[in-house]
């Protein structure tokens, strides 16, 4: 898993298994989740750019086992019980991508098929390389469509109807199918996809480290609250959190004086 800064403030995690389209093993998860932990932890990092290395994101699990010089995390027990340590490990990844205190944009280069497409599930800006392709295939190999989050990721992303059509039928869709759906939010030549990733992460960069926090954990909250008033409570109590921090005098301060805010995150 390999970590770069790419530009002030923009961490670029790539998940580097080229070889193998960046399938899943437990040390590939083990490794992504290391690296999320230090961008969390890291003040200066604003913005998380998740892709993959060589020409695919992520061809899901790797059903042939992982590289035998790299030593894997944990020994899974034997039987139907190691086989679900390693499911609950696959599947932390979704929840710890949106658990992440910074946004995470995907950059979905090649294929983004089971797991990977979890993953981008997971991320909370997609965008997509014209040669992308996503799918979630379980169902025609006797498993479950719904895998590491999908099935309810998926519905709310593009729909009930959609998603059921999808995860029923195990079909591969390309990149402008992914647009028109609603999927990702832009589709660029893949020449240009990591400039595209960097061109939100500025303007999400441009903002109060607290606000893009508090707003990236209110969407999330707000997609599990039944109810408008509920969900408003929620949003009134974070607003006034919100208010009392040092950065948001200084972004009036900064609007009257006519120039850039200074944020502190504090």
């Amino acid at each position: 898993m390999q970590r770069e800064v790419v530009e002030d403030g923009v961490a670029l995690l790539r998940l580097n298994r080229p070889a193998r389209l960046n399938a899943i093993t437990p040390a590939l998860v083990d490794a992504l989740h290391r690296r999320l932990d230090e961008v969390d932890a890291d003040r200066s990092c604003r913005v998380v750019i998740l892709t993959g290395a060589g020409r695919g994101f992520c061809a899901g699990a790797d059903l042939r086992g992982g590289d035998p010089d790299i030593p894997e995390p944990f020994e899974p027990r034997p039987g139907p019980v190691g086989t679900f340590q390693i499911q609950e490990q696959y599947s932390r990844t979704t929840s710890r991508l949106r658990a992440l205190s910074k946004p995470v944009i995907a950059a979905v280069n090649g294929p983004a098929t089971g797991g990977g497409l979890a993953f981008t599930l997971g991320c909370d800006v997609r965008l997509a390389a014209a040669s992308a392709r996503f799918s979630a295939a379980f169902a025609r190999v006797g498993l479950s469509g719904c895998d590491m989050g999908t099935g309810w990721l998926l519905n709310r992303v593009v729909g009930v109807g959609r998603a059921h059509e999808l995860l029923l039928t195990g079909r591969i869709i390309d990149a402008e199918e992914a647009l028109r759906i609603g999927l990702v939010v832009d589709v660029v030549p893949d020449d240009a996809l990591l400039e595209r990733a960097l061109e939100t992460a500025r303007l999400i960069r441009a903002n109060s480290p607290f606000g893009v926090y508090m707003t990236k954990q209110v969407m999330w909250s707000t997609l599990e609250i039944p109810g408008l008033d509920a969900a408003i409570n929620l949003e009134n109590r974070t607003q006034v959190l919100a208010s009392t921090t040092a950065d948001n005098p200084e972004a009036v301060a900064a609007f009257l004086e006519r120039r850039e805010p200074r944020w502190t995150d504090s």
